[in-house]
This record gives structure tokens, sequence and C-alpha cells, in this order.
């Protein structure tokens, strides 16, 4: 049940050589099926072009729920990358996980808390980037006083609140997911009894599990729309 990680020691830093491969494999899928929806556009869409396009209708729905569209539009490419990044990479480890020597080489790099926490640092870090640039500086030092100036520390926390429950929900989600599968391909394995018995649990929880990991790319888009909204527009 137990595998390792495998790390790599370099310039006094230590590298997660799964979570670098993981990622990269993620991103590429991500890019490859982007090429493919806008190799041959046309007026009346269909095939890829006509799934992605529904994927930039649903995001704009996204955005223009959580703030006015003059607002929001300039991270229309932004939440479609963060929709499909997230959901590819939940998907990443659910067929099957591949070990080597003990060492866990494939699974969902979101089913690592670094991973889940690191992108989430980047959308608080991006957060606070756009409030500066569309309000200013003083107008941005402003709203961590409002409506009543005690209340910046609690400000404060908030901040760093919002970084690890955006992080944490979407790692708790994946990881959870993948050791109840884990545990049935260990049934599916232990004789003819155990495998019978895990068929049918192992196939109901693929399917919920498909359901979970696009809840969770839907969530955290969705939250990232919202504490995007929360610092830059002009209401808040």
């Amino acid at each position: 049940m137990h595998h390792e990680a495998p790390l790599y020691d370099f310039m006094g830093l230590t590298f997660n050589l799964s979570n670098v491969l993981m990622i990269t494999v993620a991103s590429l899928i991500v890019f490859i099926i982007a090429v493919l929806s806008t190799r041959t556009l046309a007026m009346k869409p269909t095939g890829m072009q006509n799934f992605f396009e529904w994927i930039m209708d649903f995001v704009k729905n996204i955005i223009g729920s959580t703030m006015d569209w003059k607002d929001g539009g300039r991270f229309h490419i932004l939440g479609i990358t963060l929709l499909m990044y997230v959901f590819i990479s939940n998907m990443l480890g659910l067929p099957f996980a591949i070990t080597y020597d003990h060492v866990l080489w494939w699974k969902s790099p979101t089913a690592d808390p670094v991973v889940t926490l690191t992108l989430a640092t980047m959308v608080v870090a991006l957060s606070h980037y756009y409030a500066i640039k569309l309000k200013g500086v003083k107008e941005y030092g402003r709203d961590f006083f409002r409506p009543m100036w005690f209340l910046f520390p609690l400000k404060l926390i908030e901040e760093f609140a919002n970084t690890l429950t955006l992080g944490l929900r979407l790692y708790g989600n994946i990881f959870a997911g993948e050791i109840l599968l884990t545990l049935l391909a260990g049934s599916l394995a232990s004789g003819v009894g155990g495998t019978i018995a895990a068929i049918i649990p192992t196939l109901a929880w693929q399917g919920f599990s498909i359901f979970v990991g696009a809840i969770q790319a839907f969530i955290f888009t969705m939250l990232t729309m919202v504490y995007l909204a929360h610092k830059v527009s002009h209401d808040h």
C-alpha cells in the first residue's frame, strides 16, 4: 500500500520527480486539446471546436456570476486554463497508478498537497496583483481596513485561510478517491472471490470519482473567480 516518492536533490532543493512528470503530462494534454480544438475554425463549430466553445461559454458564465464582465473578461483565458488543467490532473490517477520498485510514478498531481497549495497560492497572489494593478496601491490598501479598521487582522487571516482551504479541499477529495481505488484494486488481486466482490464497487467508484473530479475542477475555478472578484470589483 505504501509507496515512496521519487525524490531528487538539486542545488539544495528536493524535487518530487513524480510531480514533475505528472504536471508535465497534464500540461501537454491541455495544450494538445487546445491546439486540436482551434486548428480548423469554422462558423458552424463541430467536434472538438464545439466542445472547446462550450468550455469557453461555461467559464464565461462562471465569471458572469461572480463579477461584471468589464472586470472579469480579462480572466476568461485563466478560467479556461484552470478548469481544463485541474480536471485533467484529477483524471490522470483514476484509471491506474504506476509503481516501479516500490516508487510511485504515475498518479494524479492534484493528489499531492504541494501541487494543490501551489495552485492556490498562485490564485491568491494573482488576486492581489490585479487588485493593485486595477485599483492602485492606495485603494488596495484601504480595502484591508473596510468596513472597520479593527478588522484588519481578520482580513490577513482570511487571506491565509483562503489559500489553505482552496488547496486542501482539492487535495483531500482527489487523494481520498485514489486511496479507495487502491484498496479496491488490492481486493481485485486477492483471488477469484475478492475479484468478483470488488468489480462492481470499483467501477462504481471510478464513475463517482470522475464526477468528483469534475465538480472539484468547477469549484476551484469558481472560487478563483470569487477571490478575483472580491479584489478587483469596486463595490467590494
